[in-house]
C-alpha cells in the first residue's frame, strides 16, 4: 500500500509518498480502506514541525478522514466489509473528561495518521457517519464539526435564542455557524473579505464585519446585541484575537478557545474575565460520544458541510497544505485518497455506533 509520511525533518517538502506492507487487524480492530481525509490547521503545523518538534519521525499525518472496511479483527461486531466509518481524533478517548492517556492517543501525531490506503483502528474508536454525505464530506467531521459541536453543544449548552459569535471562514467557524444555527442560535461573524463576508452570510449570519476595517470588532459586535454581548464566542485566533472575544462575549458568558492561528503569544489580561464573569474554556476536539450526537444531528437536519476544494491523491496533499498557509480558503480542504472498486461503500456499522 502507499502512505504519505514526514520523513528526515520537517516542511512541506519533506513529504514522501512510500510503500509499505498492508497491516492486519488485530483482536478488536477492524482494517480501513480509506476513501478521502480533510485537513486541518493542525496537520499544517504538524507537518512544519511548529506543533510538536519532538514528534518522531516518520509520521503518517493528518487526523481526519473516513475509511470502507475492508477486513473485522477477531471479537468485533456490529461490522462487516463493505460499511463507511470515521476514525476518531484521540483514538482511546471514547467519553467523559479528557485524560493525559486519552489526549496522547490522537491521529497524525503523536499516532500515525489517515494518509495512507490502509490503516488500522480499534472498532470502538470509530463513528458511522451519515449516508446522506459523500465520502469527502464526511471526511470533514472528526476534528473541525465535533470541535464546534463540543464548544457549542457537550459544554456550552447552547439554546435556541442565544447568540454565537465565529471567527473566519474556517472549518470549524464555518460548523460552528452552522451547527448553532441548527439550535436556533443567532451568529454573527468576522471575517477579512468582502468576498468571504458574503459566503458566511449567504450560509445564514445575521452580521459580517471586517476585522481588517474594525480592528476593535470585539465593541462593534457587543453594539449590535445593544451592548449587551453574545452569549458564545468561537475564537480560533488565540493571542490576537481573545482580547477582542472578551469584549463581544456577554457577562456571564463564554469564550471556547479552540485555536492558536496568530499564535499562542502571552496570556490575556484575567481582569475583563474576573469582572464580567467570563468562562473561558479551552476545547480540544471531543470524545466518541460527542461525534456520535453529532452525526445523529447531522443527518437529522441533512446538513451538509462546507467544502473549498478537492484534492485527487496523496502525492496532492504537499499543494493542499499549501493553499491553507496562504488562507486562500472557505471551509474544509479535501484529498481523495482512493475510490478503490474493491471497497464499495455503505452504511455499515450499527445504529448504536451511529
Amino acid at each position: 500500500m502507499k502512505a504519505l509520511v514526514i520523513e528526515g525533518g520537517f516542511g512541506l517538502d519533506r513529504l514522501q509518498l512510500v510503500e509499505r506492507q498492508q497491516p492486519t487487524p488485530g483482536r478488536g480492530e477492524l482494517l480501513l480502506a480509506m476513501r478521502a481525509a480533510s485537513l486541518n490547521y493542525r496537520d499544517l503545523m504538524t507537518v512544519s514541525g511548529t506543533y510538536n518538534p519532538a514528534q518522531p519521525l516518520p509520521l503518517v499525518p493528518c487526523s481526519d478522514g473516513v475509511g470502507v472496511v475492508l477486513e473485522v479483527g477477531d471479537g468485533v461486531r456490529g461490522f462487516a466489509p463493505g460499511g463507511r466509518v470515521c476514525p476518531i481524533f484521540a483514538q482511546r478517548w471514547l467519553d467523559g473528561e479528557p485524560t493525559r492517556e486519552r489526549l496522547r492517543s490522537t491521529l497524525g501525531g503523536p499516532l500515525d495518521g489517515v494518509l495512507a490506503e490502509r490503516m488500522v483502528v480499534p472498532a470502538e474508536s470509530v463513528v458511522v457517519p451519515p449516508e446522506h454525505l459523500t465520502d469527502v464530506e464526511a471526511a470533514t467531521l472528526p476534528c473541525a464539526a465535533v470541535t464546534a459541536w463540543t464548544a457549542l453543544v457537550t459544554e456550552g449548552q447552547l439554546r435556541a435564542g442565544d447568540t454565537v459569535l465565529v471567527e473566519g471562514s474556517g472549518g470549524v467557524s464555518l460548523f460552528a455557524l452552522q451547527l448553532a444555527l441548527l439550535q436556533g442560535a443567532r451568529v454573527f461573524a468576522v471575517t477579512s473579505s468582502e468576498e468571504k463576508r458574503q459566503r458566511l452570510l449567504a450560509l445564514g449570519a445575521s452580521e459580517v464585519l471586517s476585522y481588517r476595517e474594525q480592528p476593535q470588532w470585539g465593541r462593534a459586535v457587543s453594539k449590535l446585541t445593544g451592548g449587551r454581548g453574545v452569549d458564545h464566542v468561537v475564537d480560533i485566533g488565540g493571542a490576537e484575537t481573545i482580547e477582542q472575544a472578551l469584549r463581544a462575549v456577554r457577562i456571564g458568558g463564554r469564550v471556547s478557545v479552540i485555536g492558536a492561528l496568530s499564535g499562542a503569544g502571552g496570556p490575556p489580561s484575567v481582569l475583563p474575565i474576573l469582572m464580567r464573569y467570563v468562562r473561558l474554556q479551552g476545547i480540544l476536539v471531543g470524545h466518541r460520544r460527542s461525534f456520535g450526537q453529532l452525526s445523529r444531528a447531522v443527518s437529522a437536519h441533512r446538513l451538509r458541510p462546507v467544502v473549498d476544494s478537492v484534492h485527487d491523491g496523496l502525492e496532492a496533499v504537499a499543494g493542499a497544505l499549501g493553499r491553507m498557509q496562504r488562507a486562500e480558503h472557505v471551509g474544509k480542504i479535501c484529498v481523495r485518497i482512493s475510490d478503490d472498486a474493491t471497497a464499495p461503500a455503505g452504511a455499515g456499522g450499527s445504529e448504536e455506533l451511529r
